[in-house]
């Protein structure tokens, strides 16, 4: 498989698992409050299994592979629940390294059961990380912009054209009668895809996701003239993406199906 300049990873929350942070004078490779040295170990590490109990254990080959795939000035986004994504974190940084964290992105949404004894959860987390913190490519100018909250504030012409996005991400989910509405329970809107893409790729870089769901990623990815490549070990993620594809101009991109990397 050829690198890639992009990487999209979802991961799915199940299980907790048992993390371990051992802190002491001149102990690990990382520098935490007041300097304090600490190292991270992840326990009980198991192989895979229909429950993966150990999430992290399952997660750290294929976050290690996804790293020796990636271009020098690729990137990984990695998009996770938010009651999981500290840990992964902490994962992420021992994989790429710390100076090549980039960016924490929110995207904040507005659905679901409205929880009566603690604030409702209404985002998710997309941890970004770089291969090389001196040579990636991201291209602000290439995204679509978005209206201002108080376009009275601003000239009208800075109005009419919207402002570059931040870090915190309002979108909708996939709307149920929606063109996007595939069926399958874990879709993503293509418009954070499309905004992935835009601001990490060139027309006919690569794009590869191995946990790719519905393809979401590769439906981004065709429409902006990049290629990609999808994985995922579900048989009805395969039969979904296979045939949201079809549509998809000939030599757009191309998928591929089989067990996660």
């Amino acid at each position: 498989m050829c690198a890639r300049k992009l990487l999209v990873v979802y991961g799915a929350a199940e299980t907790p698992r048992q993390d371990q942070i051992l802190l002491g004078e001149n102990l690990g490779e990382r520098t935490g409050f007041q300097g304090r040295r600490y190292r991270t170990e992840l326990l009980e590490r198991s192989s895979y299994r229909d429950s993966f109990d150990d999430y992290l254990a399952f997660l750290a080959p294929r976050l290690s592979e996804a790293h020796r795939l990636l271009t020098v000035d690729g990137t990984l986004y990695f998009h996770i629940d938010y009651r999981e994504a500290h840990h992964c974190k902490l994962l992420l940084d021992e994989i790429f390294g710390r100076e090549c964290f980039l960016n924490e992105i929110i995207w904040a949404y507005d659905y679901g059961a409205r929880a009566r004894r603690r604030w409702p959860a209404k985002h998710d987390t997309i941890l970004v990380y770089v291969r090389n913190p001196d040579r990636y490519h991201f291209d602000s100018e290439a995204v679509d912009r978005e209206p201002y909250m108080a376009p009275g504030l601003v000239t009208p012409e800075k109005a009419a054209r919207g402002k570059l996005p931040t870090d915190v991400w309002w979108h909708t989910i996939v709307p149920t009668a929606g063109r996007e509405k595939t069926g399958y329970p874990t879709q993503k809107p293509e418009g954070v895809l499309r905004r992935i893409v835009q601001a990490s790729t060139r027309p006919g870089d690569w794009c590869l996701d191995f946990f790719a769901g519905s393809g979401t990623l590769g439906a981004a990815a065709a429409g902006l003239g990049r290629r990609y490549v999808l994985i995922d070990s579900n048989p009805e993620a395969v039969r979904v993406m296979r045939a949201r594809l079809a549509a998809q101009p000939d030599g757009a991109g191309r998928t591929a199906a089989g067990a996660h990397a």
